[in-house]
């Protein structure tokens, strides 16, 4: 019995191209979240340690710069995770129901995170060649970010697996079925 099947998760053809909202069955807002939530939570443990080497270790001022380029990372691709979240809201989502009412609750959190990155983003840069190690505030800031961003994505995957937000059901479909046959999308 085969033990893997790869193509079919993989494969494009077969699905139907939705614009900003990317393909039936692979939407392009949940991996772009990945990056940012990821950024965000590193950057905050970076300047953490950053913090307790203060001046006296040069691994302090490392880590700091590090946490600034984990932030302005995280930022850079929040833009698109946001516009394609806005276009998954616009167009999957309807007034009155309680999907609505949540994925209103995880934007408003995650645009939160956003407009406070941005202020820590442009703290840092300020006092990037100037400071040897992480500013208290801009610690403070970023564990509070980290802390939304782990909230704000806990209602996204409340979406996506409490709720099937814009996942493709498949029903009684064949891949469930004991088979050694690969169901490619579009394929029954």
């Amino acid at each position: 019995m085969r033990h893997y099947s790869v193509r079919p998760s993989i494969t494009l053809k077969g699905r139907k191209f939705k614009g900003l909202r990317g393909w039936a069955g692979k939407p392009l807002h949940p991996p772009l979240t990945d990056i940012p939530i990821a950024a965000y939570l590193l950057g905050a443990a970076f300047d953490v340690i950053s913090i307790i080497g203060g001046s006296d270790h040069s691994w302090g001022r490392d880590f700091w710069h590090a946490g600034t380029y984990a932030f302005v990372g995280g930022a850079a691709v929040s833009v698109f995770a946001a516009l394609t979240g806005f276009i998954d809201w616009l167009k999957s989502t309807s007034p009155g129901t309680q999907a609505r009412r949540t994925a209103n609750t995880h934007a408003t959190i995650m645009v939160t995170v956003t407009v406070l990155t941005l202020i820590d983003v442009a703290l840092r840069l300020n006092g990037y060649n100037t400071d040897a190690y992480a500013p208290g505030g801009i610690v403070v800031l970023s564990v509070v970010i980290a802390l939304l961003v782990s909230i704000g994505s806990t209602y996204g995957g409340s979406m996506v697996y409490d709720y099937g937000f814009n996942v493709e059901t498949a029903g009684d479909s064949p891949v469930w079925h004991e088979s050694e046959t690969d169901v490619l999308p579009g394929q029954h």
